[in-house]
């Protein structure tokens, strides 16, 4: 059988590199597209041991004729859009660019497919963002969405075109509406990765503050490494669908920070300090997802706790800060 190829928008980014390992390792020929605009994307593929095994195209979200090359390059059975401004908070000082990238950005993957390849499948990557201010205690794929940041609009955007490229033109494309999921690959403006950093540094005597915003908001968080085998499992489905990816339990950034503090020993009351400027200007106060579909069709379970978790990237940031 001959190797399959997949494309990924986003390959330099956390889910990019994890789905990049999965898919090496199921013995796809991989392709990612490269926006060069700063100076070492590629820390993450290097850190995982894959930057040599990935073919990397130049190409951009808001480039139609790019796409269109690296589909024809690739002849892709697979593209994954992964690539988006995907900082939340940033989508309120750059809300036309978080527009461009995430909303019309993933129209043009989807139109590349189109006239590429029809066949090609299409993986989406929607978030619970689109949630927002929640219509349900659990979210499903039935809640109805409440976007409340530029970023969920835009992404929310991207999901219903996904679901009409999928009825109007029978694209095999499906979206994963992924709950929080992090991992030592998560960039340190992302509230858990920056927690991770900051604990470790203190630790290590480096600085003695942790300065956060609302920390009484919960979130559902998982491992980015479980999260990417669900994308992969929805596109070998017979059918094309959508589907939340989810721990299906929520937990407060304060307790998160105390997992944190604990694992090294150190009273967290001593060290974070509440700081309004990282309030936003409207919160998602609660997510909590219901992955029940992708458990009983895709098979999926989440493998890793919270404290597996967040001790995983404490450890990981002790390890980088130390060398």
């Amino acid at each position: 059988m001959a190797a399959r190829n997949a494309l990924i928008t986003g390959i330099t980014g956390q889910d990019g590199a994890y789905l990049s390992r999965l898919l090496l390792g199921k013995g796809y020929e991989v392709h990612g597209i490269l926006a060069r605009r700063s100076s070492d994307t590629l820390w993450r593929l290097r850190e995982l041991g894959i930057e040599q095994d990935v073919r990397l195209l130049d190409g951009d979200l808001t480039d139609l004729s790019s796409l269109l090359r690296a589909m024809e390059v690739s002849k892709a059975d697979e593209v994954y859009n992964l690539g988006a401004q995907s900082f939340v908070g940033s989508s309120w000082q750059q809300p036309l660019l978080t527009a461009q990238v995430d909303g019309v950005g993933a129209l043009n993957v989807l139109e590349s497919v189109r006239i590429v390849n029809k066949d090609c499948r299409f993986y989406q990557a929607s978030t619970s963002e689109m949630f927002g201010l929640i219509q349900a205690d659990k979210q499903d794929e039935k809640t109805p969405f409440y976007p409340r940041s530029p970023y969920g609009v835009a992404k929310l955007m991207a999901h219903w075109a996904t679901v009409n490229y999928r009825e109007s033109f029978g694209l095999h494309a499906s979206s994963g509406i992924l709950f929080n999921h992090e991992s030592p690959l998560r960039g340190i403006e992302f509230v858990t990765r920056k927690v991770t950093h900051a604990v470790a540094r203190i630790k290590l005597g480096l600085q003695q503050e942790l300065r956060l915003g609302n920390i009484d908001a919960k979130r559902d968080w998982g491992f980015a490494g479980d999260y990417v085998e669900a994308m992969w499992l929805m596109l070998q489905q017979d059918a094309a669908d959508d589907y939340v990816v989810a721990t299906g339990e929520t937990t407060t950034v304060r307790d998160m920070c105390r997992i944190a503090f604990e694992h090294v020993g150190l009273d967290m009351e001593k060290h974070l300090v509440i700081d309004p400027n990282f309030f936003r200007p409207a919160e998602v106060d609660v997510l909590l997802g219901n992955p029940a579909k992708a458990m009983s069709k895709l098979g999926w379970r989440p493998k890793t706790s919270l404290v597996e978790l967040i001790t995983m990237m404490v450890d990981a940031d002790l390890r980088r800060l130390s060398r």
